[in-house]
């Protein structure tokens, strides 16, 4: 599996008006994509938990080979029209608890960390895992933890359902759909 990011930094006085409609517009046009495992449609605006006006949406898919066939797609080129051509974080996925309940979440958070040179992965790896399992127990409806080994960074990408933690690490977003097969 890999989880695959892309964020727009949109002005400070950018209606994000236009983002939800536009979410609400074209959201459903990957519910069936082959080989997508979850898309969240996610927003931030700036103000409200977040620094900047964000359209960040966050993918798993289930092999590259998916990933490709989405990035080659009409979708993805009506997207860099609208936005412009934005850098993509891709992250081999060391664990994913994606359930049906996933497509209520209202919430999201993503924390990136930088992975320290020499980190024993396997170790790193059953830490997220249960950091992971934590936060399931805590009422996350989706949990992904991947790592990237060029820039050596970590991700945690959860999904909540109404209520959120009561201080998230990381960037908080709202889901404006969820694509789930």
């Amino acid at each position: 599996m890999i989880a695959m990011q892309y964020s727009f930094t949109l002005p400070a006085d950018y209606d994000m008006a236009i983002v939800r409609q536009r979410i609400a517009d074209k959201g459903h046009l990957l519910d069936h994509f082959d080989g997508l495992l979850l898309k969240t449609y996610l927003h931030a605006e700036r103000g409200e938990a977040s620094e900047e006006n964000l359209y960040a949406p966050f993918y798993v898919w289930r092999d590259s080979a998916a990933m490709q066939r989405f990035l080659g797609s009409t979708g993805f080129a009506n997207l860099v029209k609208a936005f412009g051509w934005p850098s993509i974080r891709v992250w081999p996925v060391w664990d994913a608890y994606l359930t049906p309940e996933a497509r209520h979440a209202r919430f999201a958070t993503r924390e990136i960390q930088g992975i320290a040179p020499y980190t024993a992965l396997d170790v790193l790896r059953d830490e997220q895992r249960t950091l992971l399992q934590r936060d399931i127990e805590r009422g996350a409806v989706a949990a992904v933890s991947a790592f990237e080994p060029t820039t050596w960074t970590r991700v945690s990408f959860r999904l909540w359902d109404d209520t959120l933690p009561a201080h998230p690490a990381g960037q908080r977003y709202q889901v404006g759909h969820v694509s789930q097969p």
